[in-house]
């Protein structure tokens, strides 16, 4: 547990291939062993490894938190029975959307969801109803991506550079923290992206500078 800086496949946009929970984390097949094996030091939890609609881009297209997981309508039979199967006991649902990339679209932690405003009332309801959260509506730094450029733990949240003082202010009520806002990955605005992070730990991608792993680490209370 605690910080670490992580290349996948040579690329250091690492939560394309990860997602984390506070429970578990998933991560595309293509993961290596020794990758797998940082991720789960730092994280404090174990990894499932799947593909999702034939893809390693677990973390891109699968939204998850300790209630739930959500996946994309391209999934497989067999990966959505894999990952049930994995994860018993916790809701592991498809959502039929447009906006299918849910990892990059949807922003969560256990208790809050930030999504992309283009969702319709009924996709919001269902991703509520998944994750077991409140949710909001809303983009920051002219992102509706919400998920691939910001981060959200249950100890913190991470603004992009490029959102507003309203966009920001407007994220911290609604999930009840201070943000602080920063670049990864020496000034993507991808954060999230560029991050795996839950309460316990911290990975960056390889190129994250000093200054930008400070700023990320300390809005997430971790050290």
């Amino acid at each position: 547990m605690g910080i670490e800086k992580l290349e996948i496949l040579g690329n250091d946009y690492i939560g394309a291939w990860v997602v984390a929970t506070e429970k578990f984390f998933l991560m595309g097949n293509e993961v290596s062993v020794g990758e797998e094996h940082k991720l789960r030091q730092t994280l404090g939890v174990e990894g499932i490894r799947t593909s999702v609609a034939n893809s390693g881009f677990v973390g891109v297209y699968v939204a998850a938190n300790s209630n739930g997981v959500l996946l994309p309508h391209g999934t497989e039979d067999r990966e959505l029975a894999a990952i049930r199967h994995e994860l018993r006991g916790l809701a592991v649902d498809v959502l039929n959307t447009d906006y299918n990339a849910l990892r990059n679209n949807i922003l969560v932690n256990d208790r809050y969801a930030v999504i992309n405003p283009a969702y319709s009332r009924a996709e919001e309801k269902a991703i509520a109803d998944a994750l077991q959260v409140e949710v909001i509506k809303a983009s920051a730094g002219g992102f509706a991506t919400v998920g691939a450029n910001n981060i959200l733990t249950n100890k913190g949240l991470v603004v992009n550079n490029r959102a507003t003082e309203h966009e920001k202010a407007t994220l911290e009520k609604f999930v009840g923290a201070n943000a602080e806002q920063s670049t990864a990955n020496l000034g993507s605005v991808s954060i999230g992206l560029c991050t795996v992070a839950n309460s316990r730990g911290l990975v960056v991608g390889e190129t994250t500078t000093g200054f930008e792993l400070s700023r990320i680490a300390d809005a997430l209370d971790i050290s």
